[in-house]
């Protein structure tokens, strides 16, 4: 399994970085974030490549994944963790919140599922690992729109993996709880359950994901895994 090449979306801050940070010892690993110092910082603190990209704009996500491409060749996963908090009561959201939050979470969601796809469709295999929210599955007051727009990329995913007839090509999905990450600093504490995991308890289910082989069976699709502390 050593050296193959994977790519984290939002692989910045939070899990994205623990997932970044527990694949760059054996593999080649490129993150995606939408800013320059931060993805500067994590190519050199793990000799990395990096790319700034907003995946809010779909000519981006093309050619960053072009780019990676057309540098390793295969593409064996992605980590879609990229995602943006838009909390409080929808008469309090400023308009512009809840655009951007439409933009990241559904636009890029949708951009970075098309682009690993259609790589996986060209090498005929790969697996897609999309990082939801518990959200989607419990109900809370004052997220109606990040709740809304998780759960539109909880149902993209699962209708994917039923589209793919194959499991060589695998889209999964994972649904952590509140986490201690930088999203979550900006949620706020009353939003953090007593009891959470961490971003590196929970980062290697997501690369135990990217890592299955493309003979292994009755993954894509199937299995939906949640990470809310209570494992």
């Amino acid at each position: 399994m050593a050296g193959r090449s994977f790519v984290v979306v939002g692989g910045t801050s939070g899990l994205g970085l623990a997932v970044a940070r527990a694949l760059a010892a054996e593999h080649r690993v490129a993150v995606l974030g939408d800013v320059a110092t931060e993805v500067a910082a994590v190519r050199g603190e793990l000799g990395c490549d990096g790319g700034v990209c907003d995946v809010a704009s779909y000519a981006e996500v093309r050619d960053s994944f072009g780019w990676f491409a057309e540098r390793y060749g295969t593409i064996h996963g992605v980590a879609d963790c990229a995602s943006v908090w838009a909390g409080g009561d929808l008469l309090d959201l400023a308009p512009e919140r809840i655009r951007r939050a439409v933009e990241v979470n559904v636009l890029g969601t949708t951009y970075v599922c098309r682009e690993a796809l259609r790589q996986f469709h060209r090498q005929g295999f790969g697996n897609l690992v999309y990082v939801g929210a518990m959200a989607v599955v419990k109900a809370r007051p004052g997220i109606p729109v990040y709740r809304a727009t998780k759960s539109y990329g909880a149902s993209l995913v699962e209708s994917l993996a039923e589209a793919q007839h194959s499991n060589r090509v695998k889209v999964m999905q994972l649904h952590p709880g509140p986490m201690p990450t930088r999203l979550q600093e900006r949620v706020g504490a009353e939003f953090l359950d007593t009891v959470y995991a961490m971003p590196d308890q929970v980062a290697p289910e997501v690369v135990r994901l990217l890592q299955l082989s493309p003979d292994h069976v009755y993954v894509s699709g199937e299995v939906v895994l949640r990470a809310d502390g209570r494992w």
